[in-house]
């Protein structure tokens, strides 16, 4: 009997581990999971082919047309004028920059001046013995000799007797050695070639001024030059007098500017050609760093997209029966900075107005009605 009932148990814990074993099992089964098919919302453009203006993009720094070092020819005390030298100073065409101290040269040239109507008036008693008919003459131009002017042009010779008299004194070397000296002095006195601003300063009031020494930088500020680099495929199309479009950095203003100069060498390395640009305008300053927008020529029959757009330079996104997308072989033609000019495309073909990340040839896409 004992044998019987730990049989039967056992059977029955071994029923009950099966049962239970299945039940662990047929609850322990996850259902399979549904994903929700995701379809992307694109941005298009509808193609129209029309004509595109070829825009070349060129920059540079501003650079006043009218520029010059000022340098001392003479030596001596520097004495500015009624004005500080100093930069950022605007002077007047005409008006005296730096005056060098002349006392001790004014004296030497008083000397040969003295010595120069010493040897006239030491003639005239000879002139008017053999020359009785230019007595005259050289006796008016000693009565309007002026220490404190300029020395008067030499009388004209009536004779080549008279000049070869006149020469065999010394007056001619004499008047010609005033007349240097007189240039030499004028030099002790620095003026403005045109009106335009001190840009540097590199001398003071009291200092001693060097023959051939630096003294500053004086700049017209009414014009100025920008240079340009362009690809000498374009050279042809670059003509003195153009008018073309600037730019500053952060594109806030436009300034308007001609084609001055066209430079007939082309770079060799780079195979580039310099135009220089002339524009005015009084907010501009030398220095500045401007944009330039050149019109070269149009493309007939083409579109022009961001370069973002374009994949591997030849093909662009299209997409077909509004919701698969294509990808269009097309032929660039122009690169931009920022944007390409294409041809190959249909008018009225939808495109990519904006990338699509993972896009590929035939992804499933809904487009903005927006």
């Amino acid at each position: 009997m004992r044998k019987i009932i730990l049989g039967i148990l056992g059977v029955l814990l071994i029923a009950g581990a099966i049962f239970l074993g299945k039940y662990f099992i047929d609850n322990n089964q996850k259902p399979k999971p549904k994903f929700k098919k995701i379809i992307n919302t694109v941005f298009v453009k509808n193609v129209e082919n029309q004509s595109v203006p070829i825009m070349l993009s060129a920059n540079g720094n501003l650079v006043a047309k009218h520029k010059i070092d000022i340098f001392s020819e003479v030596q001596g005390v520097l004495h500015t004028s009624n004005k500080l030298f100093k930069p950022g100073t605007k002077y007047y065409k005409g008006e005296t920059l730096l005056s060098i101290n002349s006392e001790e040269f004014r004296a030497s040239l008083q000397s040969q001046k003295s010595n120069l109507y010493n040897l006239i008036t030491s003639i005239l008693p000879d002139i008017r013995l053999d020359y009785a008919s230019e007595f005259t003459k050289w006796e008016s131009y000693l009565k309007s000799f002026d220490f404190k002017k300029s020395v008067p042009k030499l009388p004209e010779f009536s004779s080549d007797k008279e000049k070869y008299f006149i020469s065999g004194r010394g007056i001619l070397t004499a008047y010609y050695n005033v007349k240097n000296l007189e240039v030499r002095l004028a030099k002790h006195q620095i003026k403005a070639p045109f009106t335009g601003v001190l840009t540097e300063a590199l001398v003071t009031s009291g200092s001693l001024v060097r023959s051939g020494q630096r003294l500053g930088e004086f700049i017209d500020t009414s014009v100025y030059e920008l240079e340009v680099s362009i690809n000498a495929e374009f050279a042809d199309l670059l003509k003195v007098g153009n008018t073309v479009q600037l730019s500053s950095s952060n594109n806030t203003t436009i300034y308007t500017g001609k084609v001055a100069r066209v430079n007939a060498k082309i770079d060799q390395v780079s195979q580039t050609i310099s135009a220089f640009i002339e524009v005015k305008h009084p907010d501009l300053k030398e220095g500045m760093f401007l944009e330039a927008n050149l019109k070269a020529k149009s493309i007939d029959d083409a579109i022009e997209i961001s370069r973002k757009l374009l994949v591997d330079n030849k093909a662009v996104y299209t997409v077909k029966n509004d919701s698969i997308l294509k990808l269009q072989a097309v032929n660039a033609v122009y690169f931009g900075s920022e944007s390409v000019v294409i041809k190959g495309l249909e008018n009225g073909a939808k495109i990519l107005s904006q990338p699509l990340p993972g896009a590929f040839d035939g992804m499933i896409v809904k487009i903005n009605k927006k």
